[in-house]
């Protein structure tokens, strides 16, 4: 069995904990992180814009993907240490989240497991970020949703329409 867990920044602990519990011995687990590239980008054009044109020479970008590749390579070791399993593939890719996710388990992937990262105080589909809602849309394989916390009661929810309401056929 091949099971990709989805670590992102504030949801991957409980993302793992719910994991450990599920996976048999045997699973072939990767860790995955993946470093949005809008931000690098974003970083780059707001310097030039504060700074002038002639300051994108420096390249302020390599400075801020050596930050990230550092944070992406200290969650994945601390997920690998958390999950215990000495067999763990750590993988760090860069670009647009959601696509790199559902392209990481495109090929032969039995589950990828993901947490929610929108609206956790109560329950419902605003409790999932777009990049989530795109990847639990979009995966080729089955998909674990996991809340990264404990989940809010159904009380959270929002009251039902209101209006004739019918029942039966």
């Amino acid at each position: 069995m091949r099971v990709v867990v989805w670590l992102v920044e504030g949801t991957w602990q409980g993302c793992l904990d719910a994991a450990a519990q599920i996976l048999p011995p045997d699973a072939r687990v990767t860790l995955l992180h993946v470093t949005p590239s809008d931000v690098g980008e974003v970083t780059e054009a707001a310097t030039a814009g504060l700074l002038g044109r002639g300051f994108r020479a420096h390249r302020p970008i390599r400075r801020f993907e050596e930050v990230a590749d550092q944070e992406a390579l200290e969650i994945l070791q601390a997920a690998a240490t958390r999950l215990g399993r000495e067999n763990s593939e750590l993988v760090h890719l860069r670009g647009r989240v959601e696509r790199e996710v559902v392209g990481a388990v495109a090929d032969g992937v039995d589950l990828l497991v993901v947490a929610r990262d929108g609206d956790r105080s109560r329950l419902g589909p605003h409790s999932l970020g777009h990049a989530t809602r795109f990847i639990v849309d979009h995966a080729p394989c089955p998909v674990l949703l996991v809340w990264p916390d404990e989940a809010p009661g159904i009380e959270s929810m929002p009251p039902p329409p209101h209006g004739p309401h019918r029942e039966g056929p």
